[in-house]
């Protein structure tokens, strides 16, 4: 499902065509130069190109000489090696590749390249709030992210958070992020969130929730369907896709009214699963039940479940999206890696919320293999015993980050590797830095030495976003704009006391 309909930011009588307009004026300025200050400009048929027409959706793009991580496993990590982008495909991989006449070469020498990382669980509304959550718990998440500042979203608030949010994602190297929007009180405020992820030209799943509605009388009164009508088709090789997001957390004929409703209209699903204190078992029979589980339904944490819970979940062939960060620090459950790769569960990763955790692949992978490894180490010492080799390894976690969640949106014949044919979704990372320098083994650099800053390029379904370190493709000025002005909104509606109580909850360890 994808949008297919012009928008305007809320209140600002400004439509998609100028935002992007604004967008592509600012694309227009970049200087395609070497990326390494320090490599040397490899000779090619054309050379690297400087002016207004630098990157231009008529000029194909060659990456040079980059490591090339492709993730695909007929190809593996390819040292030397260029890749040419026309339009937005990639159209080859290979040694010494021909440019094209006018095409836009970016030295790539000693670079690593690899697929744009994939989100597939995100709330992208809370981002106004971001940092306020750091000594959260999963119950002080709830008191005043969900009871709390929810129902003061205004539509307007949802856009500034869904456009400043896509604008963070891509200058990290997310090129596809679901936006996990459970706070979609009115048609308006899902306008709002679609409008600002069409705004901002990454990739991007509008996961359209109503979490604080009393029941999912929403999801068959209208307004999905409208939805689908006026602002999507059934189309997956475009930028924003549409999926439902619901909590079924009891069994109730409501619920399965809209899980029928899914289903007969090719919906995806994703549910938060398996949430110590909350769901359990019973849920995961219950969506069984229906028929619903299957490939294209995500359960999110999937942490607080017995075997018999993963069993269902592994023969259904549902995915699993693990969010450490969240999970070790808001006391959801263990991230279930290790359940996941006894039962064959395919897993994707997903960074939740920046209000609580980093919003950072780099720091969500490592934490993956972090918790994973950590756990096996502790019960082999409990048993007098030392674990050997590490079952849980770097490429595994760069694969959830990227072929992983491609998987789990049902577009990993479009994206999540460097393949021949499939969009243009990259990331190229610098490796002239001290934390990168040298570079042996480029699956554990990008896992374990990367992070944020290494960013140096970006594109997205062919477009590059970000070059030199510096975003191209968006507009932060204004996303800073927007996100302040929200910000300043919310702070507003509560007393300065009671905001001092939201980022200092007393401490302590014991149990309720």
């Amino acid at each position: 499902m994808i949008r297919s309909a012009g928008a305007a930011e809320p209140g600002s009588g400004a439509g998609r065509r100028s935002v992007i307009a604004g967008v592509a004026a600012i694309g227009a300025t970049a200087v395609a130069s070497p990326a390494m200050a320090a490599s040397p400009s490899p000779s090619a048929a054309a050379t690297p190109t400087t002016g207004p027409k630098t990157f231009s959706p008529d000029r194909p793009v060659l990456f040079r000489r980059a490591t090339v991580i492709t993730m695909d496993p007929r190809r593996g990590v390819l040292p030397d090696t260029d890749v040419l982008v026309r339009g937005a495909t990639i159209e080859s991989v290979g040694k010494q590749l021909r440019a094209p006449a006018h095409a836009t070469v970016i030295d790539a020498a000693g670079a690593l390249l690899l697929p744009g990382f994939v989100d597939t669980h995100r709330h992208l509304s809370e981002t106004a709030l971001r940092g306020v959550g750091a000594d959260w718990t999963l119950g002080n998440y709830f008191q005043w992210m969900v009871q709390k500042w929810g129902p003061l979203m205004r539509p307007e608030d949802i856009y500034a958070a869904d456009y400043m949010g896509m604008v963070d994602a891509v200058n990290d190297g997310v090129t596809t992020v679901t936006d996990w929007s459970y706070a979609m009180l009115t048609p308006e405020h899902a306008d709002a969130a679609v409008d600002a992820l069409t705004a901002v030209p990454g990739r991007a799943r509008f996961a359209y929730g109503n979490g604080l509605a009393p029941d999912f009388g929403w999801v068959v009164d209208g307004r999905v369907d409208r939805m689908l009508k006026n602002r999507f088709t059934g189309r997956r090789d475009q930028l924003v896709t549409m999926q439902l997001a619901m909590d079924v957390n009891s069994p109730t004929d409501d619920a399965r009214k809209a899980l029928e409703f899914a289903r007969d209209r090719d919906l995806p699903v994703t549910t938060h699963a398996g949430v110590f204190g909350f769901t359990g078992d019973a849920q995961i029979e219950f969506l069984a039940g229906t028929g619903s589980l299957s490939p294209s339904y995500t359960l999110v944490h999937a942490a607080a479940l017995t075997d018999d819970a993963y069993r269902i979940i592994a023969d259904s062939g549902a995915q699993i999206s693990i969010a450490a960060e969240s999970e070790l620090n808001g006391g959801q459950g263990y991230p279930p890696t290790a359940k996941a790769r006894r039962f064959g569960i395919p897993v994707s990763l997903s960074l939740d919320t920046v209000a609580w955790w980093s919003g950072d692949m780099f720091s969500m992978m490592r934490a993956t293999l972090n918790a994973d490894r950590g756990l096996a180490h502790l019960r082999a010492h409990e048993a007098g015993k030392a674990v050997e080799n590490n079952a849980l390894r770097a490429h595994d976690v760069l694969e959830y980050a990227t072929m992983g969640g491609a998987r789990a949106l049902g577009l990993d014949r479009l994206i999540g590797s460097i393949t021949p044919g499939k969009r243009a979704d990259l990331v190229m990372l610098r490796t002239d830095t001290p934390a990168m320098t040298p570079t042996s083994n480029p699956v554990g650099q990008v896992v374990f030495q990367a992070g944020r800053g290494d960013v140096d390029t970006v594109m997205v379904d062919g477009r590059v976003l970000k070059h030199r370190g510096t975003l191209v493709g968006a507009d932060l000025r204004r996303a800073r704009r927007l996100i302040e002005e929200s910000l300043e909104y919310l702070r507003s509606k509560i007393p300065d006391r009671e905001w001092e109580q939201a980022m200092n909850p007393p401490p302590g360890a014991t149990a309720r």
